[in-house]
C-alpha cells in the first residue's frame, strides 16, 4: 500500500523570535516577534495584518534573511533557510517607496535580475510584466517622470521579472492615496493570481489586505492573534482587540452579547434581521453627502450612526428603533 503523499507548505514559519538588542542610554532590548507560527501554501497570498509596531515588518524581514532570528525556523518547502545569505533564497522583495534606480529606464530597472538572459529574452520579459502591470510601451520612460502608482507598479514588475520562489511585500501601497490604493490593491491581486505568485505582504490597511490576500494574519505585540480568510476573519473574529483593529465600534450587550456592528451597520426602523436596539435620536450628521441619523442605544449607552428611512429625518431628544444589518455583524470568539 502506497503511503499518502503529504503536501508541505511553500514557506514554513516555526516558533520564530525576533529580537533587537538593548541600545545605547539604557534603552532596553525589544521581542519584535514573540514565538511565530505559520505557513503559506505555493500559489497563495498571506497578508499580515496589525498596527505600527506590532511585529509584521520584523518577521518579513527574518523571513527574507535580513534581520537574524533570535529562535525558531524558516523553511522553504521544509529545507530550512538559515544559512542562506538574503542574494541566495531566491525571494523577491517590494518596499514601500519601491527603491527604483533613479539613473535607470523603466526598461533598466525592470531588467535588472535578468542578467543570464540575453537581450531579446530580456526585452520579452520586461515587454510581458509591463502589460501584465498596465504600462505596456513605458520602456524608455526615465523613473523621474513616473508617478507614485506608476512606481510601484514598475517596482512589482521588477520583482517578478526573475520568477521569484516567494514574494515579500512590504507596505506597498501605503504611501499612495486611498483611491490609488484601493486601485493597485486590486491590480495586485490579479498580477499576483495571474502568475500563481506565492506572496508575503505586511500591511496596516484592513481593506488592502482583504483585497489582496487568500488569508490574513491579525498580529499584536509580536504574536498572530488570529489566521483566517477575509469573510471569516471579518464576520467571527476571535476578539474584541481583534474586531477594533478590522473596524468594528458597537459591542453588544444582554442576549446579544459576543456580537459587534461596524460602523454605518444601523438602519432606523430598518428590517435588515440583525439586531435590533431602542434608541434616542442625539442630532443629525453628512457623510459623503449623505445624511446620518446620530443616536444613542439602549442599554449599551454607545453613540452610533445609521442611515435614516426615508428623506424625513427623526428630531433630536425622540425615539427610534434601529435594526443592524447582517452583513455588518461579527460574531467574536473564532480561534487562530
Amino acid at each position: 500500500m502506497t503511503a499518502p503523499q503529504v503536501t508541505r507548505p511553500a514557506l514554513g514559519v516555526t516558533d520564530l523570535v525576533v529580537r533587537y538588542p538593548a541600545g545605547r542610554r539604557g534603552a532596553p532590548g525589544v521581542t519584535a516577534v514573540a514565538g511565530v507560527t505559520l505557513d503559506v501554501p505555493a500559489g497563495q497570498v498571506l497578508a499580515l495584518l496589525g498596527p505600527s509596531g506590532c511585529g509584521k515588518s520584523s518577521l518579513l524581514r527574518a523571513v527574507a534573511g535580513l534581520e537574524p532570528p533570535a529562535g525558531g525556523s524558516v523553511t522553504w518547502a521544509g529545507e530550512d533557510v538559515a544559512a542562506l545569505p538574503v542574494h541566495r533564497r531566491g525571494f523577491g522583495l517590494v518596499f514601500q517607496d519601491g527603491q527604483l534606480f533613479p539613473h535607470r529606464d523603466v526598461l533598466g530597472n525592470v531588467a535588472y535580475g535578468l542578467r543570464d538572459l540575453d537581450r531579446a529574452a530580456r526585452r520579452d520579459r520586461v515587454a510581458e510584466l509591463l502589460d501584465l502591470v498596465g504600462l505596456p510601451g513605458y520602456e524608455r520612460r526615465p523613473v523621474a517622470t513616473l508617478s507614485g502608482g506608476e512606481r510601484q507598479r514598475v517596482a512589482l514588475a521588477r520583482s517578478l521579472a526573475p520568477r521569484p520562489r516567494l514574494l515579500l511585500l512590504d507596505e506597498p501601497l501605503s504611501a499612495l492615496d486611498r483611491s490609488l490604493r484601493e486601485r493597485l490593491a486590486e491590480d495586485l491581486r490579479h498580477v499576483l493570481v495571474a502568475t500563481g505568485t506565492t506572496a508575503l505582504l505586511v500591511t496596516h490597511d484592513q481593506d488592502e489586505a482583504f483585497a489582496v490576500a487568500d488569508r490574513v494574519a491579525v498580529m499584536s505585540a509580536g504574536r498572530l492573534r488570529q489566521v483566517a480568510d477575509p469573510g471569516t476573519l471579518w464576520r467571527r473574529p476571535a476578539d474584541r482587540e481583534v474586531a477594533e483593529f478590522l473596524g468594528y465600534r458597537t459591542f453588544l450587550a444582554g442576549a446579544d452579547a459576543g456580537t459587534a456592528v461596524a460602523p454605518g451597520g444601523w438602519r432606523v426602523a430598518g428590517t435588515g434581521g440583525g439586531p435590533a436596539r431602542d434608541a434616542v435620536v442625539t442630532g443629525h450628521r453628512t457623510r459623503r453627502g449623505l445624511p446620518e441619523v446620530v443616536a444613542t442605544i439602549e442599554p449599551e449607552g454607545e453613540p452610533v450612526t445609521a442611515v435614516p428611512a426615508g428623506a424625513t429625518l427623526p428630531a433630536p431628544g425622540t425615539r427610534a428603533r434601529l435594526v443592524a444589518e447582517p452583513a455588518a455583524v461579527a460574531v467574536l470568539g473564532s480561534t487562530v
